[in-house]
């Protein structure tokens, strides 16, 4: 991705709009309800590379750009950064539009690694 909006054909891996019971005491959009966003997005698109189950191993480079205000359409971008034996690294973007439909703008990146997991919930190696 780069510093301009992702187009269309990219995806979102997610998309959902953001709500007032979602807000910290400062009225923004709480940052661990965008990371829990980030994740299911991410984890979705580690699910789908492994064909099968992952777990959230670790988050690097995560970097909160401009708050999300209740009301804002919120789009998850992700793509595959690196591919390993047994883990994968994911980057994603968060892109917010406001309500009118204005330009989009991105309030969040960050690069999530997740690793396969076998039936009994241990790290397995993908062919």
């Amino acid at each position: 991705m780069t510093a301009t909006s992702p187009s269309a054909s990219e995806g979102p891996h997610l998309r959902t709009i953001a709500m007032p019971r979602d807000t910290n005491a400062a009225g923004a959009i709480f940052g661990g309800w965008t990371v829990s966003q980030m994740d299911l997005a991410g984890g979705t698109l580690a699910a789908q590379r492994t064909k099968g189950r992952v777990a959230t191993v670790s988050i690097d480079a995560m970097r909160f750009l401009r708050p999300i205000s209740v009301g804002d359409e919120v789009s998850c971008y992700c793509t595959l950064q690196a591919d390993g034996e047994t883990s994968l690294s994911v980057r994603i973007e968060v892109w917010i539009r406001d309500r009118t439909g204005g330009d989009p703008q991105k309030v969040t990146e960050g690069v999530f690694t997740y690793v396969a997991l076998d039936d009994e919930g241990k790290p397995q190696h993908r062919t």
